[in-house]
C-alpha cells in the first residue's frame, strides 16, 4: 500500500503543468541545490556528491543548479547534525555522510549525536553495495601477508590501522574485528577524511586502512594493479566473497561465535545504506516527493550511468522511502546485539 502511495505521489509531482509539480518548480527556478559533504574533497562520499550534482538537477522541477561543499569533521557527524539542527528546511539542501551515521544514532550513547535518522527527510542513495565490498588494505612491506596471522591463534601480529572520526566505518569495523573478532588492530583515529588515510599509508605511516572497493577504483585505481604497494587481506560488508577476490576472506569466515556473527549481520545491514542522501528534517510534502523521485530517476539516467561507470563507483539504487524501513529495521534489532555494537562503538574513536 505504502509503495502503490509513493508511486501515485511521485506521479503527481512529475506530472507535467500539474499545479502541484508547478509549485515545486516555482520554488526551485532560478535557485541553488546545495551538497553537504560530510568529508573533505578526493574520497568516495565526495566523488558521488559531485557525480549527483552534476545530473540530478535536471529532474528537479525547476532545474536548480547544483553546488557541492565539503563540510569533513568527526567522520562526517559534524555534516549530519548541521542538517538536522541548521540547514535550512525547505528542501534547497541536501547532504551525504558515513553509511554507519544513521546506526551510531540508533544505539545512543554519544553526547555529540544531536539527531535523530527517523525524523531526517530521506532523498535515498545510489549504491547499496550489492556489487561492491568494504575491503582492508595492508601495505606489501608490512609485516603481516596474511589475515590469519592477526589472529589469536595465529600468532597476533599487529596492523597498524587508520581512520576518520566516530561512527566512520573504518573506525568501527576495526574495532569489531580488534574487540570481537580478535584481531591484533591498532587503530588511529581522528584522520581528517580518506585523502589523508591513502597518503599516510603510502608514507608508512599506517600498516593499512579499510574503504570500500568503488571508492579505491575511483581514488586509488593504482592500488589494484599488480604494482600496488598494498594487498587486499580482508573484506566484510558482504555475506559472501566479491567475485574479484574469491580468494579474500570474509570476516565472518574468521568466528564460530553466533554473538560475533549477530553482530556482524547489524553491520553488514549498516553498510547498504552505502552513500546516503538526506534532507533536514521537516522539508515540505511535495518537493521532499520532488527530490527523490528526481534521485531515482537520475540514478536511472543512462548518461549518469555511464559518467558512473567511467569513475569506477557503483550504481544500484535505494529509494528514500526504503532507506527509512532499512533504518527502522535497524532500530528494531534484538536490545543484546544493539548492546554489544553500542560497547564497541564506544570504542571506535579511542583507538
Amino acid at each position: 500500500m505504502l509503495r502503490t502511495w509513493f508511486v501515485a505521489a511521485v506521479a503527481l509531482v512529475c506530472a507535467g503543468g500539474g499545479a502541484f509539480a508547478q509549485n515545486v518548480a516555482d520554488f526551485y527556478r532560478n535557485r541553488q541545490l546545495q551538497i553537504i559533504v560530510g568529508y573533505g574533497p578526493g574520497g568516495g562520499y565526495d566523488v558521488y556528491a559531485r557525480l549527483v550534482a552534476r545530473h540530478m538537477g535536471k529532474y528537479v522541477p525547476g532545474n536548480p543548479n547544483t553546488v557541492v561543499q565539503n563540510m569533513p569533521g568527526a567522520g562526517s557527524l559534524l555534516s549530519v547534525n548541521y542538517l538536522a539542527n541548521t540547514a535550512a528546511r525547505d528542501g534547497s539542501v541536501i547532504g551525504t555522510f558515513a553509511r554507519d551515521m544513521a546506526l551510531l544514532a540508533l544505539l545512543g550513547g554519544n553526547a555529540n549525536v544531536r539527531f535523530d535518522p527517523r525524523t531526517l527527510t530521506w532523498i535515498g542513495t545510489p549504491s547499496s553495495a550489492g556489487d561492491d565490498a568494504y575491503l582492508m588494505f595492508m601495505r606489501k612491506d608490512a609485516k603481516l601477508k596474511k589475515i590469519e596471522e592477526a589472529t589469536r591463534q595465529g600468532g597476533g601480529i599487529e596492523m597498524v590501522l587508520g581512520g576518520t572520526g566516530e561512527g566512520s566505518a573504518g573506525n568501527d569495523w576495526a574495532v569489531m574485528l580488534r574487540d570481537a573478532v580478535g584481531l591484533n588492530i591498532k587503530l588511529i583515529a581522528g584522520y581528517r577524511d580518506s585523502n589523508a588515510l591513502f597518503l599516510a599509508v603510502e608514507r608508512g605511516e599506517l600498516d593499512g586502512r579499510s574503504l570500500d572497493y568503488s571508492a579505491v577504483k575511483s581514488s586509488r585505481p593504482h592500488w589494484l594493479t599488480p604494482d600496488s604497494p598494498v594487498r587486499v587481506v580482508l573484506q566484510f560488508g558482504r555475506e559472501t566473497r566479491h567475485p574479484d577476490f574469491p580468494n579474500v576472506p570474509l570476516a565472518r569466515d574468521l568466528t564460530k561465535d553466533a554473538s560475533v556473527l549477530s553482530l556482524i549481520d547489524l553491520a553488514e545491514a549498516s553498510n547498504t545504506l552505502s552513500r546516503p542522501f538526506a534532507a533536514p528534517p521537516g522539508v515540505p510534502a511535495d518537493r521532499t516527493l520532488a527530490l527523490q523521485a528526481a534521485f531515482m530517476e537520475m540514478c536511472n539516467d543512462p548518461e549518469f550511468r555511464a559518467e558512473a561507470q567511467k569513475l569506477r563507483v557503483d550504481v544500484s539504487p535505494v529509494s528514500g522511502p526504503d532507506v527509512l524501513r532499512l533504518i527502522e529495521r535497524l532500530g528494531a534489532s534484538p536490545p543484546e546485539v544493539l548492546e554489544h555494537m553500542k560497547k564497541i562503538r564506544s570504542q571506535s574513536h579511542k583507538g
